[in-house]
């Protein structure tokens, strides 16, 4: 079900009157033409593709939901760690990519009930049929395609921060930040999203593939170094992830392909880990 939206005050701004929600959703449609228009992606990530309360085909990591946390979501936000990515199996393409987002998750503890919405940003993590590790930053907000942010320098242990937070003057208007603190590169957009600000999320994802003859696959996942998360916060505040949460990545045949630790000591952070049975938490704060 739709999560109300916060009610508008009645000494509502003059962007407000200037920025209604029915504009709101025009531009949205116009941007999602736009965007489609664009030469496509390589890669795009999707809503969660559920296999059991704590299993999904596409997300590993922890997932918040309104009816779990009895509580909409209008921001979010994480550090981590870039992870170093290497081919799984000779002459293979292979697809990774670690984000944060609001929307697309499971809106209850027992993933019964999804969200059709997600407003996210993230890095891409590939590795070419070469062999070749690329990486990149991007964002998404469905049912539009992934946009790669040009010139963003980001290498395999950089340390990322993202933020993707709606103005609280205007409803369904959202601000998305990456910053690279290694490199020093940073981006910030302003958009319209019509979000149900129903679920948040952080993810270890094998995302949707399209390739040169328009053919869509899901994957493969390369080997991916433990991906460490920490500061995590939703409306300004601690995370306070709890084991309930957590989601399992597993194959078709439901054999695991990755999965993340428990929440740290101050429950706002945890390891994602690719191809292991066990993952440990993080043993500190990150660097």
């Amino acid at each position: 079900r739709r999560a109300a939206a916060p009610a508008i005050p009645p000494d509502e701004s003059l962007a407000q009157r200037l920025l209604p929600r029915a504009a709101v959703r025009l531009l949205v449609a116009f941007l999602a033409a736009a965007l489609a228009a664009l030469p496509a992606p390589h890669t795009f990530a999707r809503t969660i593709v559920v296999v059991g309360a704590n299993q999904s085909y596409n997300w590993a990591g922890y997932v918040q939901g309104a009816l779990e946390k009895n509580a909409t979501f209008h921001s979010i936000a994480a550090d981590w760690i870039v992870p170093t990515v290497t081919q799984r199996r000779a002459g293979e393409a292979e697809y990774s990519s670690t984000w944060i987002g609001i929307g697309g998750g499971c809106v209850d503890a027992s993933c019964a009930v999804g969200d059709a919405t997600l407003i996210q940003a993230g890095i891409e993590h590939d590795v070419d049929a070469a062999g070749n590790a690329s990486y990149s930053a991007w964002w998404e907000t469905i049912p539009a395609p992934a946009v790669r942010i040009d010139g963003f320098v980001v290498r395999p242990g950089d340390r990322v921060h993202v933020d993707i937070a709606e103005d609280p003057l205007v409803p369904e208007l959202w601000t998305i930040a990456v910053r690279d603190l290694d490199s020093g590169s940073s981006f910030a957009l302003t958009l319209p999203y019509p979000s149900t600000y129903a679920t948040a999320e952080w993810i270890l994802e094998t995302p949707v593939v399209i390739d040169d003859a328009g053919n869509v696959s899901v994957g493969p996942m390369p080997d991916v170094a433990n991906v460490r998360f920490d500061y995590a916060t939703t409306n300004g505040a601690n995370a306070a992830l709890v084991d309930s949460e957590e989601m399992q990545l597993v194959d078709f045949d439901l054999s695991l392909i990755a999965l993340p630790s428990r929440p740290d000591k101050t429950a706002d952070g945890f390891n994602d880990c690719s191809f292991q049975k066990n993952c440990p938490p993080p043993g500190g704060p990150l660097r």
